[in-house]
Formats: structure tokens, C-alpha cells, sequence
């Protein structure tokens, strides 16, 4: 799940089997993010900073993040403490939630991946739109 400073999801999120590491999935979830329009100039594709937990520590994924031009703020095994992981942390817990509100997704009921990816894109779809109308 990638997701902005708020916890709207940047793009759909990833369907993956039990057993895929975290570290090969996020260079391709950040080639999923689409360019945001509306300001004028060249649209901005990729976050600027990227923050992330313990997980996707490996050097791949900080070189990834740079080649695409965005800071990686990712913890370092041994080196920075859980305590302070919990700031960023909890916005993908509560998008998690925002998720688990529709109930098909808690537990997957289908046997295909596509149909499965399709009920997440179209929860995501709809995290956004209901706050879309709550901004208004």
C-alpha cells in the first residue's frame, strides 16, 4: 500500500502472493503512481520522500527510490529504534482500516487474483472519492 501524507492511496494497491518479500514490490509500486494534474507546469509523478519500515530495508530499494528522485526514509535494522517508526507508520495502519471497512476484502472470498484486484482498486476508488466530498 502506498500512500500520501494524509492516507489516500497514491495508487492501486498490490496484490501479491503470502510469500513475496516487501523488498521486491516497491520499486514497482512506485512506477504505478500517477502524475497528479491540475497545477500548472510539468506534473509531478513520484513523491517527493518516501517513508517506510524496517521491511523494505535493503540497499535495492534505497537505490530504486533515488533513481526515481525521491529521499528514502526507510529504518535501518540495528540502527534507528521502532519507537520513532510509529510517526508515519499509522497512516498506512488507518488506510489498512479504511480497507478492512468493506467487508469482502477482509477475508478473500475469490479464488482469482484479478477479481480480488479489482475489489481493492475499487475500494481505493472509493477512500478517494469520499474524500473528495468531504473536502467540498
Amino acid at each position: 500500500m502506498l500512500t500520501d501524507a494524509g492516507g489516500l492511496p497514491l495508487c492501486p494497491p498490490a496484490l501479491t502472493t503470502s510469500n513475496t518479500s516487501d523488498q521486491r514490490t516497491l520499486a514497482v509500486m512506485l512506477d504505478r503512481v500517477r502524475p497528479v494534474r491540475g497545477r500548472p507546469g510539468r506534473p509531478r509523478h513520484r513523491p517527493a520522500k518516501l517513508h517506510a519500515d524496517k521491511g523494505y530495508a535493503s540497499r535495492a530499494n534505497r537505490t530504486a527510490c533515488r533513481v526515481r528522485g525521491i529521499v528514502p526514509r526507510i529504518a535501518r535494522p540495528g540502527i534507528e529504534p521502532k519507537q520513532r517508526l510509529g510517526r508515519h507508520r499509522w497512516v498506512v495502519e488507518r488506510t489498512i482500516a479504511w480497507l478492512h471497512r468493506f467487508r469482502r476484502l477482509v477475508i478473500r472470498y475469490e479464488r482469482r487474483a484479478d477479481i480480488h484486484q479489482a475489489f481493492l482498486t475499487l475500494a481505493a476508488t472509493l477512500i478517494l472519492w469520499k474524500s473528495l466530498q468531504n473536502a467540498v
